[in-house]
């Protein structure tokens, strides 16, 4: 009897341990299909995105004669769930896609996952808001290249009429062959700025507003909106600052002032009220207009803002501790609205 209640215990601790281990392995594969599904989700949204945009990105600015024109069409378009910035929404503004985009990049960048998963190649994820040394360093890690490999990725091919300059770098999913050049990676990353940038940048939207002005504006707003809601109207704030020359002052500039003198790799590190008083082309507090580059790799969705912003009577803003959006026409609104949510003045 003693032997039998053993026998049955033993099954079903066996029964246990093989559930659990079983458990593991559906988990594993799971978490392992993570990176596959968010690809095929981005490149879903983007095919979708991108199909359904003109074949010249819009523009709705008139930089010339200093004035934002709304266009009805374009505001349907920019606002429908075809738009690139609706697309874009759906890492930036959705909780569960955020932390599940998360996931599936760190699973992505693990050694593990690249030895395994991707065993013909390397999964490297471009983000946009990466600043140039940010997307070369991906590259690096993934491919395993050394310091002068990463410089060579940055400079120029003689071999490319397109060179890589910061705010070029698309962002996206790039599935590299093991042991690819420097030169190899350039290609693919002019091959998808071409593709998604500089095919729908047409000469009419040129001769309105230049490509760099252009890219460099949407650099600003793809470091400072807090999600698709927030850059049209931020973008109209910079415009509008632009129109009366007023500095800009914008801390992501400060952010990449700062870093180009460091020598830690913090690429965006906290503006401290110091770095105000910086000397650097870069520093908006200090100089008017806008900077000589962009700062960071624009989304598409930040190139149509810079291109299509709101008709907004704001030229302050700020975002409260919980990610809302705040305006105002006057400096003295906006102290009041810092004093508010914050109960201080700036």
């Amino acid at each position: 009897m003693h032997t039998c209640y053993n026998m049955v215990m033993n099954r079903a601790l066996v029964m246990k341990f093989g559930i659990a281990i079983l458990s593991v392995i559906i988990l594993g594969a799971v978490l392992f299909s993570f990176p596959a599904i968010l690809a095929l989700g981005i490149q879903y949204e983007q095919k979708k995105a991108i199909s359904a945009m003109h074949e010249q990105f819009p523009v709705t600015v008139n930089p010339k004669d200093k004035i934002i024109v709304e266009n009805a069409l374009v505001n349907e378009f920019l606002e429908s769930g075809n738009s690139p910035l609706q697309a874009s929404a759906w890492n930036v503004r959705n909780v569960f896609g955020s932390v599940f985009a998360w996931i599936a990049t760190a699973i992505a960048d693990s050694a593990l996952y690249q030895n395994i998963a991707s065993a013909d190649g390397r999964l490297v994820n471009i983000t946009a808001g990466m600043r140039k040394e940010q997307v070369a360093g991906a590259f690096a890690k993934a491919l395993g290249w050394n310091a002068k490999q990463k410089k060579e990725f940055l400079t120029a091919s003689p071999y490319s009429s397109l060179p890589l300059y910061e705010g070029s770098f698309f962002h996206d999913i790039y599935l590299v062959e093991r042991g690819a050049s420097p030169l190899t990676a350039q290609a693919l990353v002019n091959e998808r700025f071409s593709k998604n940038i500089l095919s729908r940048y047409g000469t009419t939207t040129a001769q309105i507003v230049p490509l760099n002005q252009a890219l460099t504006i949407a650099s600003l707003i793809e470091r400072e909106a807090g999600g698709a809601d927030d850059m049209r109207i931020i973008s109209g704030i910079i415009w509008n600052r632009l129109f009366i020359n007023m500095n800009l002052q914008i801390d992501a500039t400060l952010q990449y002032a700062k870093a180009n003198t460091s020598a830690t790799n913090v690429w965006w590190p906290k503006p401290l009220p110091a770095d105000r008083f910086r000397k650097s082309p870069y520093n908006t507090y200090l100089n008017k207009g806008l900077p000589p580059t962009p700062i960071a790799s624009p989304s598409v969705a930040s190139v149509l803002a810079a291109l299509n912003p709101k008709n907004t009577s704001c030229l302050f803003y700020f975002h409260d501790a919980f990610g809302g959006f705040h305006c105002s026409d006057t400096y003295k609104e906006h102290v009041s609205l810092l004093k508010k949510y914050y109960g201080r003045g700036k």
